[in-house]
């Protein structure tokens, strides 16, 4: 079975039945099975997701992680291999990046029976990444048995062409943090509106001044995004709304605009109160860090890229998503790239996190070229 072969059989296993967050049960079972398979040792720190280990020829540990995990949305691709789940799909791609680690494990196993393996590995394939912070959780879970010297993560970029790769120093991703108003009004029949405290006007009242952050309490040149997807007020058709919830993210870089964007939403909770009359409280749930691409790793990751002829694209700015990669700084130094999977001929043109994304498998040899690449460059 030659390397494409392997990645596109495993991919597509994984693609055909996807698993959401804390979910991936019977994903982790096959993960698992692989190992056992391979001889490989591992462990599990969670109840989904696994680490597995191969020692090498020095005392240095490099660690790669996949993300395992799907998203709840329907797929719309007529395909072979498209989800039989309902309402479930690698729709962001986890399921190339685990069949890449998983050939990259396949490599260093052969590797480490030739007594050839240059360094201690760890595959982290790691669950949870779109919700609920699975690197956070599987660290804080895991107790690695040697230092390790450094991490390395890709992701999937459809906005990219296939045989390129974005990196950046720094931030790369986006903090995102949550947001969440309650309103508190005062009903009253609809005849008698006027002795009511209507949750609605409030409602309207902060979703303007919310969308008008950006454009007047903010730098212009930077990107931020603050978004609000769920909104809702009222019991009855003829009665004054008593009660309304506003929730949303934000997704900043700059963590000056960050700590401006919430102290307006405070102000807004406030003079929202004063305004109206109603009881207006912001929480917030603070989401992923960005993710920072350690300075001193980038010659090795520049230079394992150009081996296998890979085109770099230097990006001056950080995506606007979020990513819990950003946690594994935590445990040491990290680097995290993305591979370009835009095919016009193909037709792999869809975003990430819709119904229609899909790739084609030879960009996941190219991610294992790349992590065999890094082991002889560190």
């Amino acid at each position: 079975m030659t390397d494409l072969e392997f990645v596109t059989e495993q991919r597509r296993m994984l693609h055909q039945h996807p698993e959401t967050s804390m979910q991936e049960y019977r994903t982790t079972e096959y993960i698992i099975e692989f190992l056992q398979q391979m001889e490989i040792p591992f462990e599990r720190p969670l109840e989904t997701g696994a680490v597995a280990h191969l020692s090498g020829n020095s005392d240095r540990t490099i660690a790669f992680r996949a993300d395992i995990d799907a998203l709840p949305i329907q797929e719309e691709n007529d395909v072979p291999y498209r989800s039989t789940e309902d309402h479930a799909m690698h729709a962001c791609g986890h399921d190339g990046h685990t069949a890449a680690l998983m050939l990259f494990a396949k490599r260093c196993k052969a590797l480490h029976d030739a007594g050839e393996l240059k360094h201690n590995v760890i595959f982290i394939f790691q669950p949870s990444e779109e919700t609920a912070a699975g690197a956070n959780q599987l660290i804080d879970a895991w107790q690695p048995e040697e230092e390790i010297e450094a991490v390395f993560g890709v992701h999937m970029m459809p906005n990219e062409d296939e045989g390129k790769v974005v990196l950046r120093d720094g931030e790369i991703t986006a903090s995102a943090t949550e947001f969440r108003f309650y309103v508190d009004g005062r009903s009253a029949h609809v005849a008698a509106k006027h002795e009511g405290v209507s949750a609605i006007e409030t409602l309207l009242h902060l979703t303007t001044q919310l969308t008008q952050l950006q454009h007047f309490h903010l730098n212009g040149l930077n990107r931020n995004i603050i978004h609000i997807g769920n909104l809702n007020a009222g019991e009855a058709i003829n009665t004054v709304a008593s009660r309304g919830y506003l929730e949303g993210t934000i997704r900043t870089y700059e963590m000056t605009d960050l700590e401006a964007i919430k102290e307006r939403m405070e102000t807004l909770a406030r003079t929202a109160t004063e305004l109206f009359s109603s009881k207006v409280e912001v929480t917030f749930n603070e989401g992923y860090p960005p993710v920072m691409n350690a300075d001193a790793l980038r010659p090795s990751v520049e230079a394992a890229l150009t081996a296998i002829y890979i085109n770099i694209i230097d990006s001056e700015k950080p995506y606007l998503f979020g990513e819990d990669f950003s946690f594994y700084n935590r445990i040491a130094p990290s680097y995290f790239i993305f591979f370009g999977s835009r095919n016009e001929e193909k037709g792999f043109t869809s975003s990430l996190h819709t119904s229609t994304f899909d790739f084609d498998e030879a960009v996941l040899v190219k991610v294992a070229d790349y992590y065999e690449a890094l082991m002889e460059e560190l």
